[in-house]
Order: C-alpha cells, then structure tokens, then sequence
C-alpha cells in the first residue's frame, strides 16, 4: 500500500491520511490531531467524489484504483462509524464532542444531498454505501431531534410516486426499510408515528402501482415491470418494507392504523396472484413467506423485533385485516390457485439445482408456507359468520383440506405416498415444531367446526375425520411416536415461549377427557402401524377405514433394513434412542432438585422415572390394560410381557373399537396405549414437582388438572 500511495496526487494523499487517522482515533477513542472541521471537508469532498480531473490523469497508470470511488467508500464508511458511535455512547466525552461537532458542520455542508446523488450511481458498492450511510444518519436526527431529514424525505417520496425501478427506487426503499428497522428494534414508538405519517400516501402509491387490486392489473403490472432486470430486486425490497409495516402494526397497535400498515392484508390478492404468476421463484417465496408471517401475526420475526410481539393491544383493524387475507386465500384456492403454485427442489449452499426425474427433494419452506397459510385461513373462516354454522360450511371446508392434500400428492413433491391424510401434519410440518403446533391447532379447530355442523356420531365423525386428516387423535399420537413418546420434550415444548403447544395441549387435554374410547381406537390403529414396521413390512393400519401406507421412493432394496427412513410422519425404531437423549433442558440438575433423578432410557423406546406416587386414575387405566392383554404395566417400568399369560395375541373387544373396523392384536395396541398413559403420567409428575419447588415459569394448575382426568 505504502508504493501506491506515495504516487497519489497530494490532495488525494491528505485526504486519504486525514480520513485514515480520524478513523484510527475513532477507533481508540480519542480526538484526531486536525480540527474537527478539516475531518468534515475532508468527508464531504470523498463524498462529492472531490478529485479533480488533473489530480485523476497524474496517477500513473499501474495505479488501477480510482482515487474517486477509494476516497467515497473511505468516506461514508467512516460517517457511518461516527454516526452510529454517537448514538450507542461508547466514546468517552471528549471524542463525544469532537465527532458530534464533525456531524454538524457536515450538515452545515448539506451533506446529505451529496449522499442521495449517490443513489443512483452505476457503481453497487458506491450506491450501497450511500444508503448506509444516508440511513445511518436519519437514524441519528430521529434519535438527537425527533425530526425526519427533509431532503431525504423529498427524495424517497418522489421516488415511490413515479415507482419507476432504478437504482434510486432501490435504494429508496432500502434506506426507508434500515431506518423502520432500527427504530422497531430499538422501541422508538414516537418516532415510527412521525416517519409512517410522513410516508403513508406515498407508500401506498407505490403499492398500487406494484400491487394493484385486480387481477388482470397484476399481471400487466407484472408484464411491464418485467421488461426491467431490476423488478425482482424492487419487488423484494418492498415485500421486505411491508413485512416491517405490518409487524408495527402488530407491535404498536394503536388506536389509529394507517394505510400503509394495512398493505400486506389489504393487498393479499395481489400478493396471491404473484405467488401463481410466472415471476421469478425467489419472488414467489418471499411474497408467500410475508402471508405466512402475516396470517400468524409473526411479522418480523426473523429480526427479532421485540419482545412484545404478541402483547397489548389489537388495532381495530385486525380482525376485518385478517378475515380479508383468509377470504383471497380461499378464493384463489377455489379458482385451482394451488395448481398454478411453482415449487422447486429444495436448496442448499450452493443455490438449488434442476430436478430430474424422481430425484430431489421438493422445497419444504414453500410447502409448509402454503399448507400453513391454507389452514389458518380456514380457521379465521370458520370463525365467521358465512363459516360458522352449518352442514354446507363443514363440507365446504373439507373439500379445502382436500384440495390442500390433492396438491401435496401430485407431482410426488415429498416422494412419500400418503393414503392416510392425517400423516400430512407431521410428514409436512415434522421439521418445524412451531409451524407443527400452528397446524395442528388450526386442524384441531376444524375438526370441532365439522363435529358441530355436520351432525354426525363420534364413530362416524371420527372415520370423516380420517378422511380428511383432520383426527386430533391421529395428530397427537404421531406427535408422540416422533419424540418416541418422550415426556421432557413436552415437557420442553410446554415450558417454551416459541410454539403454541400450551395452547393446543390443553384444548386437546379438555376434547380427549370426553373421548377416551376414540383415543383407544386410534391407539390401535396407529400400534397397528407400528406393528408392521417392526416386521419390516409395508406399513399399513386400518384407520376409519382408510389404508394407510408410507413408502420411501427411493429406499434401496439391498440396504440394510433395520432402520426404517425417518419421514417426520413415522418414528422410527431407530430414532427413538436419538430422541430420548436430547431434551432443551437437563431438569434434574437443578442445585434445589432433591434425589429423586429423572433418567431417560437410552436404548428403550419408553422414557424410565422413578417416582414415589401415581394418580389413582391413571393407575387404575394401567391395571385395567394389564387384564386385558397380559401385559404386565407398572407405574414405574416398561411395559412387558407376563411370564404366566396368554402367549398368543389378543384382540381388542369390541367396546374399545368402532364398528366394521378390522381387530388389531391387543399387544400391540395397548403396547401403544399404555407407552402414552406412563408419558402423560411422567408429564403429570414433573411439571408437578417443578411447580413445587416453584420453578415453573407459569402457574400450572388448570394443566395438572386436565392431567389428573385422564
């Protein structure tokens, strides 16, 4: 570095070693040798790209490097630095000064013009700096004077009403979205008032122009936009800026909502018609990932944009915002939407790669976003008033579910073959557990809506729900035979903050009290299943009727078959060991935790506590599944196998199952049933002596209630 400099020009050497020292003292904290006005000319002329043509023409040829584009990048790079050290506190007073005097000759300078000019350089880094830094600083007036920059102001809103993609747009949109950021992350609700009423017509412009609300609108909208290369990126950009809208909205739910607040809601259809249009995948799957967010009011989660997410409360709007996105939801799925959905193979490091044939894997964020968005707004439907009443309504709504698997089938997009619709929940949602409990609540509300309105018994209810893998019975079994029946992952799930498995854990508790005999028939249909998979066969169960069959496409025959393909639907038997070992938390290391140790079996399918009581209930349900097939069930042990009993399987009676349903062996059911009445009767027990020893996060009670009625 030191040859190549020493052949600069003087004024681009000065420069260069003024900026370079204020950096360094930056840096350590101190105040730089030049005054604090020389740093400033010598930051603003960087920006300006102040090297003269002659200055330029006299770097000799072996200097590749412009000294312009060296000098602009050295330059907003060090306003940002200060710019962001003022407001986090960290120099100490004298350097607090100094730099704070450099800003405001800078702004005497009209800085900030300089730095908009930039935004529409050819150059990426020099544009891209430009709107760090531009953001940086409208960060700091907002934090130092509660003011939005005016200039900046002129210049975004300007660029939002022509709507015209260019670097300028761009950068517009992504200095506007840096600066929502900051001030959401940091709990500036005064300050987001003031920047959402200074740009809510505006923004609005923009979205009409790119997401206009009819149909046929969109799609020349996107026919004209697509003529430029820079529409995907703009696109983007804004799907990215709403995101941010919709979770303040969310966050500060005042009681006025702006407009612009409302976009992802308002314009759901537009955003549908995206989805299924013929814009480029990366498009599709952020617009799809934004209605996901939206409809589960999650928006902004990936930038961990507070605390009080879900908390306070709701704007007025919410409840009209959200009946809106489920109804042009549901509306594009009945005008076969689903079948107009692109979805690739999955990606990795590298990007993601051309499938062929039967190869790959299909891209499960897009599937879980679609089947997720699906069902949450038929449980937003149901709670209307067109949905909330009546056979028509019930049927209506299965007939989404169908359509929702129907898709999942075709095309082999998870190259497994489901004939059992209710293995979609964990097959679809089995990697992704806050995803999983969403899905598994919104299908649970959907199976009482059709237990209400379609007016049939328990058995037959049950068998339709089969049909349409809706059975909260079948949900929660292969929920358990997942964690191989594991109570601290409950355990783990009830005591975490990131899924809603309290939620659905106790609606389900409360359905299941009134239910047994039909959670004892799904016992047998889903030990059935497990039965087959022991003798290495094709896994079939009879459930409602129904055969349910899971294949791996592309098992190898003449692979060792001892271990059967973990699909997210079936736990293996070669999974259990891996599951039971791994827990959020070690409970029984606790420093207040008496003698007692909760040890989990690591080559056991069934966890092993030792405890020094049982609920009479639930003791009661065990002795009773001992008499009836020979199996010798202690409160505290693995169920196994009475030396003096029936060798031969027994078959459960017929009180225990629906009519013209196949028996199954009354070893392998009750094997299934008694493995979740010892994992509910652990969960029981420790939530129990956590909560005595009062290091439960929340009061337990109504749950070690529900418990105690098994």
């Amino acid at each position: 570095m030191e040859p190549t400099a020493s052949k600069e020009p003087g004024p681009v050497r000065e420069r260069r070693a003024c900026l370079t020292e204020a950096y360094t003292c930056l840096r350590r904290g101190s105040c730089p040798s030049q005054r604090a006005h020389d740093v400033a000319s010598a930051i603003f002329v960087g920006v300006c790209g102040g090297v003269s043509s002659g200055d330029r023409e006299s770097c000799p040829p072996e200097n590749h490097s412009d000294p312009t584009v060296e000098l602009s990048c050295i330059s907003m790079s060090l306003l940002e630095k200060i710019s962001s050290a003022l407001m986090s506190g960290s120099l100490p007073p004298a350097a607090t000064l100094y730099h704070a005097e450099v800003l405001t000759g800078l702004q005497d300078m009209d800085l900030m013009l300089q730095l908009i000019l930039n935004f529409q350089s050819d150059d990426q880094i020099i544009s891209h700096l430009a709107a760090k830094s531009v953001s940086t600083c409208v960060f700091y007036q907002l934090h130092t004077s509660s003011t939005v920059c005016p200039v900046w102001q002129q210049k975004c809103v300007q660029a939002f009403y022509s709507s015209t993609p260019s670097p300028a747009l761009d950068n517009c949109l992504w200095s506007i979205t840096d600066v929502f950021k900051r001030l959401l992350q940091g709990g500036h609700q005064e300050n987001i008032a003031k920047l959402l009423a200074a740009f809510d017509s505006s923004l609005m412009a923009i979205c009409s122009k790119f997401l206009p609300e009819e149909r046929s609108e969109v799609l020349l909208c996107l026919d004209d936009v697509r003529r430029s290369r820079r529409w995907g990126t703009t696109l983007c950009l804004l799907l990215e800026l709403l995101e941010l809208l919709t979770a303040s909205s969310v966050i500060y739910a005042a009681d006025v909502c702006l407009q612009s607040q409302r976009i992802t809601y308002t314009h759901s259809s537009a955003l549908l018609t995206i989805i299924g249009g013929s814009s480029h995948y990366f498009v599709k799957k952020r617009a799809l990932l934004l209605l996901k967010r939206a409809v589960l009011q999650k928006s902004g989660e990936d930038w961990a944009l507070g605390e009080g997410l879900y908390f306070g409360p709701k704007n007025k709007h919410l409840l009209a915002d959200m009946s809106t996105l489920a109804k042009s939801m549901l509306t594009a799925v009945a005008t076969n939407w689903l079948q107009r959905v692109q979805v690739e193979s999955s990606s990795f490091f590298g990007g993601t790669r051309h499938v062929r044939g039967k190869e790959g894997k299909a891209d499960c964020v897009m599937l879980r976003a679609l089947g997720l968005l699906l069902l949450k707004s038929l449980e937003l439907y149901i709670q209307t008033p067109s949905g909330a009443a009546g056979v028509n309504s019930a049927f209506e709504v299965c007939g989404y579910l169908q359509s929702v698997w129907g898709f999942l089938r075709q095309g082999s997009l998870l190259r497994t073959e489901v004939t059992h619709c209710c293995c979609w929940l964990s097959l679809l949602f089995g990697e992704q557990d806050d995803d999983m409990m969403e899905a598994a609540k919104a299908l649970f509300s959907i199976f009482l809506h059709h237990r209400l309105c379609s007016g049939l018994d328990d058995c037959s209810m049950l068998k339709a729900a089969c049909v349409f893998g809706c059975n909260p019975h079948c949900h929660f079994l292969l929920l358990l035979q997942s964690i191989s029946f594991d109570h601290s992952i409950l355990l783990d799930f009830l005591i975490s903050t990131e899924t809603c498995f309290l939620e659905y854990f106790v609606r389900y508790l409360k359905y299941l009290r009134a239910d047994w005999q039909g959670f004892t028939a799904a016992c047998g249909k889903t030990s059935l299943l497990d039965h087959h998979l022991s003798l290495q066969q094709s896994p079939t169960a009879l459930c409602g009727g129904d055969v349910l069959k899971v294949t791996n496409r592309d098992q190898d025959p003449y692979r060792s078959n001892t271990c059967f393909q973990h699909t997210g639907a079936i736990s293996s038997a070669g999974m259990i060991s891996m599951a039971a070992g791994f827990h959020l938390v070690e409970y029984d290391s606790s420093d207040e935790s008496d003698t007692e140790e909760m040890e989990v079996s690591q080559g056991a399918p069934v966890a092993s506590v030792s405890e020094k009581s049982r609920f009479s209930a639930l003791d009661m349900k065990l002795q009773k599944l001992s008499d009836l097939t020979g199996i010798l069930i202690e409160p505290n042990t693995t169920p196994h196998r009475r030396a003096e009993g029936p060798q031969v399987p027994v078959f459960l009676s017929e009180q225990t199952s629906c009519p013209n349903m196949a028996p199954v062996s009354g070893h392998v059911t009750c094997d299934t049933l008694a493995r979740v009445v010892l994992c509910m009767s652990h969960l029981r027990e420790v939530v129990k002596r956590l909560h005595t020893k009062k290091l439960f996060p929340y009061n337990p009670s109504s749950l070690l209630r529900l418990l105690e009625q098994l």
